[in-house]
């Protein structure tokens, strides 16, 4: 398609990718006349998306990678996939916190991006299982000081797993004394049947008990969690009330998710209605 021919190389890749889960399998040629780029083009995209492990190259084409349910893969391997798309996600759900509010961050990479986001909203108690994202306010608060409105961090404690989030008896006993306005989630993998799911037990289990402390429960997640389905399941999405995503989400699973609770696309107009009450 001509009007491709000037995508910026990661949203490029992200149709790729789209296409590939999607069709379970493309052909280079294919993506050529689809995209109007050259040859070469797609297979740099290819390599890059390789790279990445999200695809397997093949003769003449690519194929979805097939990881099992139990794969978790460490916060740094994930770090670096999808940066525009959480970064975007990051900003729009940061316009969903008040002032004042108590909410809780559970780990991921997409929850570490939108904690720097909230550095500046003043007077919140933040409740949070990961490390990483502990780590940001304190961080800010080590470089400017303790200002007035600076936020209040509660780290929950117990197990560290490999996304660096803390999970365990010790942690779900902190989480379920505990009630937040708020609950911003990052996810594993996203589906109508299998709901919100993680490879990790224990990880499962913690989530459920955020979910459960939560008044409102927020899903962080690009557009390739969706589809994915880990081991445990631990929420149904009729338990979640917003999905934040990127433009990448297909528009035939935009509305299959939309059936189940309210979906807010970065960077569209209905993420720009200011913070939730």
């Amino acid at each position: 398609m001509s009007e491709n021919q000037n995508l910026l190389a990661e949203q490029r890749r992200a149709l790729i990718l789209d296409e590939v889960r999607r069709r379970g399998g493309v052909r280079v040629n294919e993506l050529t006349r689809k995209l109007g780029v050259s040859d070469m083009t797609v297979r740099r995209d290819l390599d890059a998306l390789a790279r990445q492990g999200v695809l397997e190259k093949v003769h003449g084409g690519a194929v979805p990678v097939v990881e099992a349910s139990t794969h978790e893969p460490g916060f740094e391997a994930k770090s670096g996939l999808e940066l525009t798309a959480k970064e975007d996600i990051a900003r729009a759900a940061a316009r969903l916190v008040a002032p004042g509010a108590a909410i809780a961050l559970s780990g991921g990479t997409t929850t570490y991006a939108l904690a720097q986001h909230l550095l500046e909203v003043p007077d919140l108690t933040v409740v949070t299982n990961s490390v990483r994202v502990a780590d940001v306010f304190h961080a800010a608060q080590r470089t400017s000081g303790q200002r007035q409105g600076s936020a209040t961090v509660v780290l929950t404690g117990g197990v560290r797993t490999p996304s660096d989030s803390l999970v365990g008896p010790v942690a779900d006993q902190a989480i379920a004394a505990l009630h937040f306005d708020l609950l911003f989630l990052g996810v594993h993998g996203i589906s109508v049947e299998a709901g919100l799911s993680t490879p990790n037990l224990a990880e499962a289990e913690t989530n459920r008990r955020l979910v459960h402390s939560a008044r409102r429960v927020v899903v962080v997640a690009d557009h390739t969690k969706w589809g994915v389905v880990g081991l445990s399941s631990f929420a149904a999405l009729e338990q979640v009330d917003t999905l934040v995503t990127d433009a990448g989400l297909p528009d035939e699973a935009r509305a299959e998710i939309s059936e189940h609770l309210r979906v807010v696309v970065a960077g569209e107009p209905e993420d720009e209605d200011g913070t939730d009450s």
